[in-house]
């Protein structure tokens, strides 16, 4: 058995609506990838375990959640957690399979891929639907769909019921949409991820959900740099490039730092070595009021707008609509 290194740990938030009372690392590790190399991320899952990340987000968009399933087997086989049980694993229902009938094998799926018995938490992908069949990215304009949410959000309800997962949740949803799925809920969204970083605050959104209990959870919280959905804007921002250098963190650090201080959970996406520790050292220091003033001022802009998912036939032929004007 290999040597266990010391890990750090980290704090944790409580998802309302979960089964047993599960609670979720705030820092979570993203397996989207581009280009995907399933070797590469295999090997920085089990990195990422050796030196504390516990929470790790999948999607069966992303094709990770086998590569993610056998990281963690290896972990468990390395010693560096003890079981499954130590980990927190969220996967998504993606668009064509947002539909009631679809969901449940959809999920199934999920656990098969990952060889795991439960997902800690299932959300849906986003707020439409698409045409039975593949899975992928960007969905063909002509195959994008309305959402049945009633009917789809029973059977996510039917998921967590069933043992297959201990949470359910959202992505990509406004203060309307939420609004509308909390209206005929009977087990809430714990936890609603979107994109969050100091250029696109949210605040309004944020204000919303913790009024009703929901977590949270950004993604691209750097902006996703590197990526081809991805922008440079926030790691070469220069008011953060200042606070970095007054404070000797990265820009990455100050970022991650201002979502906690944001009472936020995120997901962060790196497999350098160094970098993947780096996200971690963001607890024994802080942001001053100047930082605060100084993140305030940076000028606000959705830095994925998404166009793939709107058509002048879809269920939203605007960004707006899409958004529901928060953009």
């Amino acid at each position: 058995m290999a040597s266990v290194p010391q890990v750090l740990t980290f704090p944790e938030v409580k998802l309302s609506s979960s089964s047993g009372g599960r609670n979720m690392p705030v820092i979570g590790m993203g397996t989207t990838a581009d280009p995907f190399d399933e070797t590469a991320l295999k090997e920085a899952v089990v990195e990422a375990i050796s030196v504390g990340y516990r929470h790790f987000d999948t999607a069966s968009l992303y094709k990770s959640e086998k590569p993610l399933g056998e990281a963690i087997a290896e972990a468990i086989k390395l010693g560096f957690v003890a079981s499954r049980d130590e980990l927190f694993i969220s996967s998504k229902l993606w668009c064509s399979d947002a539909h009631p009938d679809l969901v449940l094998p959809a999920v199934k799926n999920s656990l098969r891929m990952l060889q795991l018995e439960y997902l800690d938490l299932y959300l849906i992908h986003w707020p439409l639907s698409a045409k039975p069949g593949k899975i992928e990215f960007p969905v063909p304009k002509d195959e994008l769909l309305a959402m049945d949410f009633n009917s789809v959000w029973a059977a996510m309800e039917d998921c967590q019921r069933f043992g297959l997962t201990k949470s359910i949740g959202v992505c990509n949803f406004s203060c309307k949409k939420l609004e509308n799925i909390l209206s005929f809920a009977t087990i809430p969204p714990s936890v609603n991820q979107v994109e969050i970083s100091p250029l696109w605050q949210q605040q309004k959104l944020r204000e919303f959900c913790k009024s009703k209990n929901i977590v949270v959870t950004a993604y691209s919280p750097l902006g996703a740099k590197g990526t081809r959905r991805g922008t440079h804007e926030v790691l070469d921002n220069e008011t953060l490039k200042e606070i970095a250098n007054a404070h000797n963190k990265t820009v990455a650090q100050v970022c991650l730092r201002w979502a906690l201080e944001q009472g936020l959970s995120f997901v962060v996406k790196s497999f350098n070595k160094e970098r993947m520790r780096e996200n971690l050292h963001i607890f024994d220091w802080g942001l001053s009021l100047d930082d605060y003033k100084k993140i305030n001022e940076i000028k606000q802009r959705r830095l994925l707008p998404k166009l793939e998912m709107v058509s002048p036939n879809g269920p939203f032929k605007s960004l707006e609509e899409l958004w529901d004007g928060e953009i």
